[in-house]
């Protein structure tokens, strides 16, 4: 620990009169305090203000750039997500409702209904239904009119609907 005696002028009672006055400031000597008086900031807060400032210290040559100039927090990454997730919704809903499916009744097919019988197939029927025409094509035409994914799905006594040609 040291000791610093100062001296210090300070207004008296009466006007224009300086009364003496002794300060004493207890110092520690701790390493902190010795980090304090090396750092330029604690020099000045140990031998007073300086009159001159002094002049900032060169600037360092800027690195080659090895990552971007930003720099994203996890709250920051979390919103860009949220941002990108939100616009590709915005997409999918905006572009995706080009194809509805709606209560609306479609065309009716002029149709007649056939129940299936035992050893019979849809080609079968399909030759009897269009006899002039391309028995593939009126394959096809029976399968879609009935929602089935193949020909072969059809059982015998299931009920059928065959479009007239």
């Amino acid at each position: 620990m040291s000791t610093v005696r100062t001296t210090l002028d300070r207004p008296a009672g009466h006007a224009g009169d300086l009364e003496r006055a002794d300060r004493t400031v207890v110092a520690l000597d701790t390493p902190l305090m010795r980090a304090v008086e090396r750092h330029p900031a604690g020099r000045a807060l140990v031998d007073g203000p300086r009159t001159a400032p002094r002049s900032a210290p060169p600037r360092p040559t800027p690195r080659p750039a090895s990552r971007p100039a930003y720099r994203l927090t996890r709250r920051g990454r979390l919103a860009v997500f949220a941002a990108a997730l939100l616009a590709v919704g915005g997409l999918t809903v905006g572009l995706g409702t080009q194809v509805i499916a709606t209560s609306d009744a479609g065309d009716p097919v002029p149709s007649r209904a056939v129940v299936v019988q035992p050893g019979e197939t849809v080609w079968d029927l399909a030759a009897d239904a269009n006899p002039s025409g391309d028995i593939r094509e009126t394959v096809h035409d029976i399968a879609e009119l009935n929602s089935l994914e193949s020909a072969g799905e059809v059982a015998a006594g299931s009920t059928i609907y065959i479009p007239l040609y």
